[in-house]
């Protein structure tokens, strides 16, 4: 059995003992768990900080790539992010990484809704412009994420034959198959957050406020970030987010709305397997995907 594969029940005390042993000076600071988190379990660390705890992440790499790369975008970024303040190595007390973290406030969109959608609208296109710039030669690339809707066909289907609505089946399908067909991003490859959807990004006074979780930032085809359009904004909003995002020509339109359509069926998955009680599922993601399918099909 690896490290990575032992199973560590992680505790306020198992958090404030590291960081007695490895930051001592921040271990009087009040410790409180945070509700959700797969990959990472978070623990809030007095009023400013967090603690981000890997847990189901079999390696730490996408910890790593957030310690090193959200210094250098945070500040040029319009919406409060998490920057890495400390590190937490790996120990006897506990084999895995760790990272404190600034805390960025607000409640998951996942527990929260979006009122003020041309609000809304104008953050996340101001953000994602921010955030979409060349990446540099040395930037992370994922595996999953950043590529041609094409190379996702596999995890497509497996989602749409779990979960997609018979009634909507050829809708989305046909979402799906205009994505896959459209002309691949021909551009260098971008920054993107790769995983946006409701439970990364924060809302305050009923629009957006912070975009959390970086562990898939990477270079690639921006169209996965522009997705969001739809998984994230409140219906009607996406025609708005377009134009003032400005960049987004037809084709990578084609391609996010067909990640968006991939992305609402996963919640759709998750929120499934939370229903049945499975491990990783999330009860509260079913609506939430439904909800952004039928912007997807609405659009």
């Amino acid at each position: 059995m690896t490290d990575t594969e032992i199973d560590i029940e992680i505790t306020a005390d198992l958090v404030r003992e590291l960081l007695r042993e490895q930051h001592p000076d921040l271990a009087d600071l009040d410790v409180r768990e945070v509700a959700g988190g797969w990959g990472n379990q978070m623990w809030r660390l007095g009023d400013g900080l967090a603690v981000r705890m890997q847990r189901m992440d079999p390696t730490p790499e996408l910890q790593l790539n957030e310690r090193r790369w959200l210094p250098v975008l945070a500040p040029r970024l319009p919406l409060p992010v998490p920057t890495p303040v400390r590190s937490g190595e790996p120990s006897v007390r506990f084999p895995k990484h760790w990272t404190v973290m600034t805390w960025v406030p607000g409640d998951p969109l996942d527990c929260s809704s979006i009122s003020r959608g041309d609000h809304a609208a104008d953050a996340l296109a101001g953000f994602l412009r921010a955030l979409h710039v060349q990446a540099p030669p040395d930037a992370p690339v994922s595996g999953d994420r950043g590529g041609h809707p094409e190379e996702c066909t596999d995890g497509f289907d497996r989602f749409f034959h779990a979960v997609v609505p018979g009634d909507l089946a050829d809708d989305v399908r046909a979402v799906w198959d205009d994505a896959v067909a459209a002309p691949e991003w021909d551009g260098p490859p971008l920054w993107v957050h790769g995983d946006l959807h409701p439970a990364n990004v924060v809302v305050s006074d009923g629009t957006l406020s912070g975009v959390i979780d970086f562990g898939d930032i990477s270079a690639g085809d921006p169209a996965w970030d522009l997705a969001a359009a739809w998984v994230i904004l409140p219906a009607g909003a996406a025609s708005r987010f377009f134009d003032a995002y400005e960049r987004a020509d037809a084709g990578t339109i084609r391609r996010a709305r067909g990640l968006a359509a991939m992305k609402s069926l996963f919640l759709m998955l998750m929120g499934k397997n939370g229903d049945l009680g499975l491990p990783g599922g999330k009860p509260g993601w079913g609506p939430a995907g439904r909800a952004a399918l039928d912007r997807v099909l609405e659009s």
